[in-house]
């Protein structure tokens, strides 16, 4: 008999699609929205096409979840122009700072990425954390290189959106920052909460077998 949480992969999956078939509707920037919903549509897909083939846990889900909600708000009203403007004159900011937070929740792959390395035996138990670390501070460095081309080849207001500096000379450096120390917060939380691996195929032929027997 399965359990309420083996479906909350599921159920947060349509509750993504909902929310992003709404923030797709009349985005300030169509160009934009194209550019920056590119890759939530490859990693939501890619989650999508693998779940049956792969389960991670469901904290992992939840980790992963918190960028494609935030690239999709990103996407819909541009990074620069989220409406986050009691917080920003709240904290006493001259730009507005959504993207360094969403930024932070890309390092949050790092977990789902040490879990599957766990999972499925592939390094020892310290080699999956440089590695997770590492491959988020690639995946980082790779979109600013992204950002830098799609503004150099687009121009124009689109161009300077995506790429979304505010002015700041260091936007570039920050970002990848952020990125790392989100990577670092999702890896503590996995030596808490992923340290055990776990079989999700051999739990359920378990279960199965359990309930064939009463």
């Amino acid at each position: 008999m399965k359990r309420l949480s083996d479906y909350f992969p599921i159920g947060l999956a349509l509750l993504f699609l909902v929310f992003w078939i709404f923030l797709a509707i009349d985005p300030v920037y169509r160009d934009v929205w194209w550019a920056e919903n590119i890759p939530v549509m490859a990693v939501f897909f890619l989650l999508a096409a693998t779940f049956y083939f792969f389960r991670f846990s469901n904290l992992a889900y939840v980790l992963m979840a918190f960028w494609l909600f935030l690239h999709t708000i990103g996407g819909h009203y541009t990074f620069a122009h989220v409406p986050l403007q009691a917080f920003t004159e709240f904290f006493g900011m001259e730009r507005n700072q959504f993207d360094r937070i969403a930024h932070f929740t890309v390092g949050f792959y790092a977990y789902p990425i040490a879990e599957f390395l766990q999972q499925k035996n592939l390094s020892s138990k310290v080699t999956k954390y440089f590695f997770a670390l590492f491959a988020i501070m690639a995946i980082a460095a790779a979109y600013e290189i992204a950002e830098w081309w799609y503004a150099a080849t687009n121009g124009g207001a689109a161009g300077i959106e995506f790429l979304g500096s505010q002015g700041d000379v260091w936007d570039a450096q920050k970002d990848m920052l952020a990125d790392t120390l989100g990577a670092l917060f999702a890896l503590v939380l996995f030596s808490v909460f992923g340290r055990r691996a776990i079989d999700f195929k051999a739990l359920e032929k378990e279960i199965n077998e359990n309930v064939k027997k009463e």
